[in-house]
This record gives structure tokens, sequence and C-alpha cells, in this order.
């Protein structure tokens, strides 16, 4: 489910779940081991790519629907290791966006140091609460430090789903450029970051995303508490609601 290519001593992770590389339990357990393993293989830095067009769709709604409470409760344990992972990665990580972004797709590219995305007709955002999902605190928090208060208030309860430049505009992505360039700009913006004098940079990365990490601490009562959320009536039918949309999209 991970594509990986190692430019040098920079390493590409491509997530590999066609046909829109949603997020389920495997690929989302495949990715936080593939970023854990890469520090102690000699790997210096990271890119977070998707397939063209397609980075990803976010959460697998179809496939989740039919998991009971034991296996929703393990998701989303594996979901918040694998932001932990990101967010505390060694090395740096930087964030190519290959195309359609939306909730789980926009959420990854938050907790890596930097994101470059594809120009053209695509969306980004966090629409969780669209489709009946409480966005979690911690996903919040991220996306608070990322576009400031009042952007991630704006962008959080509305759901918004925005374009690639006013994903720029408010600082949602860090770059556009021409979609088949999105994963060679990460390549570049990694290699530059690589060619700083070493301790200085990690130290000073280590100090900067301090505040990032630290949302990572005593995470148990809202994990339980986001797990809960998912079985209320209302979010199930919501959620219902949304996969039949789909199915009658593909008809």
């Amino acid at each position: 489910m991970i594509l990986v290519t190692n430019h040098g001593t920079v390493r590409e992770l491509q997530l590999n779940r066609p046909p829109v590389n949603a997020l389920n339990f495997d690929l989302v357990a495949a990715l936080r081991e593939a970023v854990e393993a890469a520090p102690h293989n000699g790997v210096r830095a990271l890119i977070l790519s998707g397939a063209s067009g397609k980075f990803s769709a976010g959460l697998d709604i179809p496939q989740l629907l039919g998991l009971d409470r034991t296996a929703i409760a393990a998701l989303w344990h594996e979901l918040y290791a694998l932001l932990k992972a990101l967010a505390t990665s060694p090395i740096p990580i930087a964030a190519a966006i290959t195309g359609h972004a939306p909730a789980g797709g926009t959420v990854l590219p938050l907790y890596c140091d930097w994101r470059v995305g594809a120009e053209g007709d695509f969306k980004l955002g966090l629409s969780e609460v669209q489709v009946g999902i409480t966005l979690p605190p911690i996903i919040l928090a991220a996306l608070r430090r990322q576009v400031g208060p009042r952007q991630a208030e704006r962008l959080a309860v509305m759901g918004l789903l925005i374009s690639p430049q006013e994903s720029l505009n408010i600082g949602l992505v860090d770059e556009l450029v021409p979609l088949e360039r999105v994963t060679s700009r990460a390549l570049e913006w990694c290699q530059a970051l690589l060619a700083l004098p070493a301790e200085a940079m990690a130290v000073t990365r280590w100090n900067a995303r301090a505040d990032l990490v630290a949302l990572f601490n005593n995470l148990e009562p809202e994990l339980e508490a986001v797990t809960e959320a998912w079985w209320r009536p209302q979010t199930q039918q919501h959620l219902h609601a949304l996969v039949e949309r789909m199915g009658k999209k593909t008809r």
C-alpha cells in the first residue's frame, strides 16, 4: 500500500491504494510503520505523495461503516499514532499533495514540515462536519497552528473544501506548482533543507515544532471521545447518507 522510492538520502512514500487512496486501517498502519522506520535506514528526509490527481480522499467511509466498535477504536488509535509519527519525526517530511485532498487528505500534511500542492481544479480542506463527523480537537489544533485561529474556525466549522489557490493564500499549503512538478519540487525542498548545517537545522526544527509535538500529550480521553462520537445516531445517519450518495454517483 506504500510505494517506496529512494532519491539518495530522501525517501518518497507514495500512498498506493487505488482508486483514491482512501484511508483504512491497513493503509494508515503501513504509512506509520514506513515513517517510523525511515530514520533507522539512513534516510534523512521524507516525501509523502499520492497518485496523480488524487492525493487521498480521506477515510474510507464505506468500508469503515462495516466495522464494529473494537475495529473503529483500533482505527482511531492507529490514525492518531500516524499523526504522532509525522509530528515527532526526527527527520523532515515534505507533503507532495498530488491532487484532491479532502478531509484526511488534508489532515496528513498538517503534521508534515512543508506542503506543496498541485495547481488546477482540485479541492483541499477538512470537510468532516459536512458528513456529520465532529472535527477531532488534535486536528483542529494543528489546523489552527497552520492557518491561524480565524481561518481555522472558518474552514472547520463549515467543513469547507477550497481551491489550491485559496489554500496557498491562507497558508494551508506553502507553494503551488504544476501537477507534474509536485513531487520533484518536494524533493528540491528536502535537498535544500539538508544542505544546511545539520545540527543547527535539526535543533531549530525540533524547537520550532515543539508546540505541534505537545498536542500528543495525554490523548486517551480525546481518543475515547472521538471513538464514541463515531457511534452517535446522527453521525451514523449522515455517514450512511454519504455512502448512499456515493453509490448513486458510481452507477
